[in-house]
């Protein structure tokens, strides 16, 4: 599965499921995914709202990460190409 694959590549630790980096990761890659979808199928509004969340729920994220340590959300905004 993609989420396995994204987890295993932006954990910091063996056992981590749920730092920030890893759910900004997961969260990118399911804007990406909406975005494409909305290529298709344009008056999905629902859906919409739904991608909106993520964004502002990744935007919160990042926002904190920042905050907290800005040397860790600098390599993270590189690594995704926020």
């Amino acid at each position: 599965m993609k989420k396995e694959g994204i987890i295993k590549k932006y954990r910091i630790h063996k056992d981590d499921t749920g730092s920030a980096e890893v759910q900004i990761a997961i969260l990118t890659e399911e804007i990406q995914s909406l975005t494409s979808h909305f290529k298709t199928h344009k008056k999905d509004n629902s859906s919409r709202r739904g991608l909106l969340k993520k964004v502002a729920q990744r935007r919160k994220l990042l926002n904190y990460l920042k905050r907290k340590d800005i040397k860790r959300y600098e390599a993270l905004v590189k690594k995704l190409k926020l």
